[in-house]
């Protein structure tokens, strides 16, 4: 990145949100973590809670100023045959993964637009492209997730408003710990890799495309590190 920028992660407090935090501090950017999880280091955010989401920002602009990037990276994983799930467990999943990506965007978007620079960078998951067994909650919300990009993507183009996803493979967090081992097990022998990534190997994708000139022509597009799960 060649300018230091104001970035705000969600679920930055650990896994895949942490390590992109801490790669952009170290580019000198002023970041701020909103998480579910409190900590001294952290503002404690719900995001499936509007009301949270908007007292989160409004915190965090009041330590930032303007939000020049927001990378949402909390999410919710939890594993169920569709037959046995219940409601409650499909609307949790699609609340914290889904309906929180986007109250978080709504708001960010509006000062973006007036300010003609912004980057949204979206953790959807390589699931939310090829579906997973005993996932079909995570896998709808992750799919939505691309979904929304894409159309957000053409609504703020145009005022230099960037929006694209990150679609990561599995990779070794607290969210996977949540999985079977077998379903791992067999996930492990599907990838060409033979292994899952880590979160610092994630966290150059959300750099490259919050930089500028790198990411610059990177719209409403989905980048995959997913140990070949998914090849496109």
């Amino acid at each position: 990145m060649s300018t230091a920028r104001t970035v705000v992660v969600t679920g930055g407090g650990s896994g895949i949100g942490a390590a992109i935090a801490e790669a952009f501090r170290a580019t000198g950017s002023r970041v701020v973590v909103l998480d579910r999880t409190p900590s001294p280091h952290s503002i404690t955010v719900d995001v499936g809670e509007e009301v949270s989401v908007v007292a989160g920002f409004a915190a965090a602009r009041a330590e930032l100023g303007s939000i020049d990037i927001l990378v949402n990276s909390a999410g919710l994983l939890t594993e169920s045959p569709l037959q046995d799930m219940s409601l409650a467990r499909w609307q949790e999943t699609i609340t914290v993964d889904l309906t929180g990506v986007f109250l978080c965007c709504r708001e960010v978007v509006a000062d973006m637009r007036a300010n003609k620079w912004g980057r949204i960078i979206n953790i959807s998951s390589q699931l939310g492209i090829k579906g997973g067994t005993g996932l079909s909650h995570y896998s709808a919300a992750k799919a939505g997730v691309i979904g929304m990009s894409k159309s957000l993507a053409l609504e703020v183009a145009g005022d230099n408003v960037l929006v694209n996803c990150i679609a990561p493979g599995p990779i070794e967090t607290p969210l996977v710990e949540g999985i079977s081992e077998d379903w791992k097990a067999a996930k492990r022998r599907e990838l060409p890799l033979g292994r899952f990534g880590t979160p610092a190997e994630v966290a150059p994708v959300a750099l490259l495309l919050a930089s500028d000139p790198g990411g610059n022509l990177f719209v409403g597009q989905t980048l995959g590190p997913n140990s070949g799960d998914v090849m496109q």
